[in-house]
């Protein structure tokens, strides 16, 4: 499987990075600082056709599907977003990956019709309500509940972490539910839409987090929140099937924020090691630092080259050829879980590289350090990563 970018590829990533250098990174520490989710940029992301990679052009997108390279393109600008601010780059990821992929991949004819225009275009967002109080890795043990009555879906439960659930320019959510229940006690899990606004759905306060501050990320309430029978997103009881589908891609996306992440921390620290003086010269002639910088070199190599060639595979599925849905899996979580884990270490190491600076806020690898951990944690864990890839390899692992 190749992993090589083409020249039309390489011209993207040009765009999208002079785009984020230009318009997102002189204001990315003062987002962060502020808690603030700059809408205006986020539409600006949508007219440069950003959230319309991997969409068909009769919604507005595109149509950058399979032989094209839309999925390798969706994750380059990731990659060039999260390289100066982690926020817009989750931002973009959860819009697509999370947002707009389930309602393409799953959802009606009306129900295509209905959203996408908007979120393509980057008009609205969308998010994904999965993980809950007690249901996280564990996501069968979805509490949400939805039962029919009247022709309508009545939904009743509590979402937590959830991106872009919130946003004044917000427009649905997807929620995963029980719906019944199936033989030997099983539950059955559906997957609703639920517009903004619906009564009984509340976006509740944004949270206070450790970092991703200028993300739009809330809990979910929804107390006997009525929705169309219409509404049910895919096949009834395939809840659980597709949204196990829809983290495989994203876990590739993940890795791709990833590595712009361990990209601006070897930057920071080559400009850094070169400038500062101490003991009569730069820092980078030290073993310690330059030996430290070394490091993220490899790891950044490692990642990129894993990420781009689980998207590769991914695109490969798109077109029609004969990818073994197994084999992307597993390319999948080795990628997610090896360049989560390196841009972890990657802040780490910048930080240390800084000395006292890393740790004052006015310089990006503090905020960077902040961003990072939750890599590990967003669309499965470290530990989720490890188990699907011992399972890949024929282990009974439980």
């Amino acid at each position: 499987m190749s992993y090589e970018l083409s020249r039309e590829h390489e011209e993207f990533r040009r765009t999208v990075r002079a785009f984020a250098e230009d318009r997102i990174a002189p204001h990315a520490a003062q987002w962060d600082r502020d808690h603030h989710f700059p809408v205006e940029v986020v539409q600006q992301l949508g007219d440069l056709g950003l959230f319309g990679l991997t969409a068909p052009e009769e919604y507005g997108g595109a149509g950058l599907a399979g032989e094209d390279g839309g999925f390798t393109s969706l994750c380059l600008a990731i990659e060039e977003l999260g390289r100066v601010d982690q926020s817009m780059g989750i931002t973009l990821e959860a819009a697509v990956g999370l947002g707009i992929n389930p309602i393409l991949t799953y959802g009606s004819d009306e129900q295509r019709k209905t959203w996408l225009p908007d979120l393509v275009a980057g008009r609205s967002l969308a998010g994904f309500g999965l993980t809950e109080p007690g249901a996280g890795s564990d996501a069968g043990a979805t509490r949400t509940k939805a039962r029919l009555d009247g022709g309508e879906w009545v939904v009743d439960g509590a979402k937590q972490f959830i991106t872009n659930s919130g946003s004044e320019i917000t427009s649905v959510v997807t929620v995963t539910a029980r719906t019944g229940e199936r033989e030997g006690g099983k539950p059955e899990i559906s997957t609703i839409l639920v517009p903004a606004g619906t009564p009984g759905f509340t976006a509740e306060p944004a949270y206070d987090k450790l970092g991703w501050h200028a993300s739009d990320t809330h809990p979910l309430t929804f107390e006997g929140a009525r929705v169309p029978e219409a509404n049910l997103l895919g096949e009834r009881g395939r809840g659980y099937a597709q949204f196990l589908a829809t983290l495989d891609d994203g876990r590739v996306a993940i890795a791709a924020l990833a590595v712009g992440c361990i990209q601006a921390c070897l930057d920071a620290s080559l400009a850094y090691a070169g400038d500062r003086q101490t003991f009569g010269g730069p820092i980078g002639r030290k073993q310690g630092v330059a030996f430290q910088i070394a490091d993220l070199e490899t790891m950044l190599r490692a990642s990129r080259l894993l990420t781009y060639s689980a998207a590769a595979m991914k695109d490969a599925m798109d077109a029609g050829r004969a990818v073994p849905a197994k084999e992307f899996k597993q390319a999948a979580a080795v990628a997610k879980l090896y360049a989560t884990e390196s841009a972890v270490t990657a802040t780490r190491i910048a930080t240390q590289v800084f000395g006292g600076y890393g740790f004052m806020e006015e310089y990006p690898v503090a905020r960077f350090y902040r961003d990072a951990k939750v890599l590990e944690i967003g669309e499965g864990t470290s530990e989720v990563q490890r188990m699907l890839i011992a399972r890949g390899l024929g282990l009974p692992v439980e």
